[in-house]
């Protein structure tokens, strides 16, 4: 029974390091919008498989609060701060796909449900955000670009967090993480 709870300590261990390898490669600026991104993903997987439409339409006014304080957080901290470490092209891109998506929330948010073209709006909201979340993470991305900055990301991280809890607050969401 001794060795039972040296293997807890050495299985312990184990996990604790893998854990802080995880936060040395993801700092918390990025492992904060990385979490908004599975968040929003998930919600999108759920709504694809909905049929009533209330159900739906509160689906979506949670992604839609979720991607405008996602986005502008990232446009009022992370990309403005991140010029200079990541390629401007692809901060302009960014800019430039926010942009799409929230024309396109903006169109959804005066329609309902029932409505002909909702469902299709929502999904193709949802591959748009897809394919702007694989620009942000994969590898030479915007986050593997800032990763190898000069940009403090835990401190700047700090200040994502306390921003999304302000805004969630006006737009009447949920408390932030």
């Amino acid at each position: 029974m001794a060795s039972t709870p040296a293997k807890s300590s050495g299985a312990r261990k184990a996990r604790s390091g893998r854990k802080r390898r995880t936060g040395r490669r993801d700092p918390l600026a990025v492992s904060l919008l990385k979490k908004d991104h599975r968040e929003v993903e998930g919600w999108f997987d759920e709504y694809e498989q909905l049929e009533n439409d209330r159900e739906k339409r509160e689906l979506f006014n949670k992604i839609a609060l979720a991607l405008k304080v996602h986005t502008t957080i990232e446009e009022e901290i992370f990309y403005p701060e991140e010029r200079g470490d990541v390629e401007e092209d692809m901060l302009d891109e960014a800019y430039v796909e926010h942009d799409g998506a929230k024309k396109l929330i903006a169109e959804i948010e005066v329609m309902k449900p029932a409505d002909e073209f909702y469902d299709a709006k929502v999904k193709v909201l949802g591959e748009y955000i897809k394919h702007h979340v694989k620009e942000e993470e994969q590898p030479g991305g915007t986050f593997s670009q800032a990763k190898r900055g000069d940009e403090d990301l835990d401190a700047m991280g700090e200040r994502l967090k306390a921003r999304k809890a302000e805004l969630m607050a006006q737009m009447g969401g949920p408390k932030a993480n």
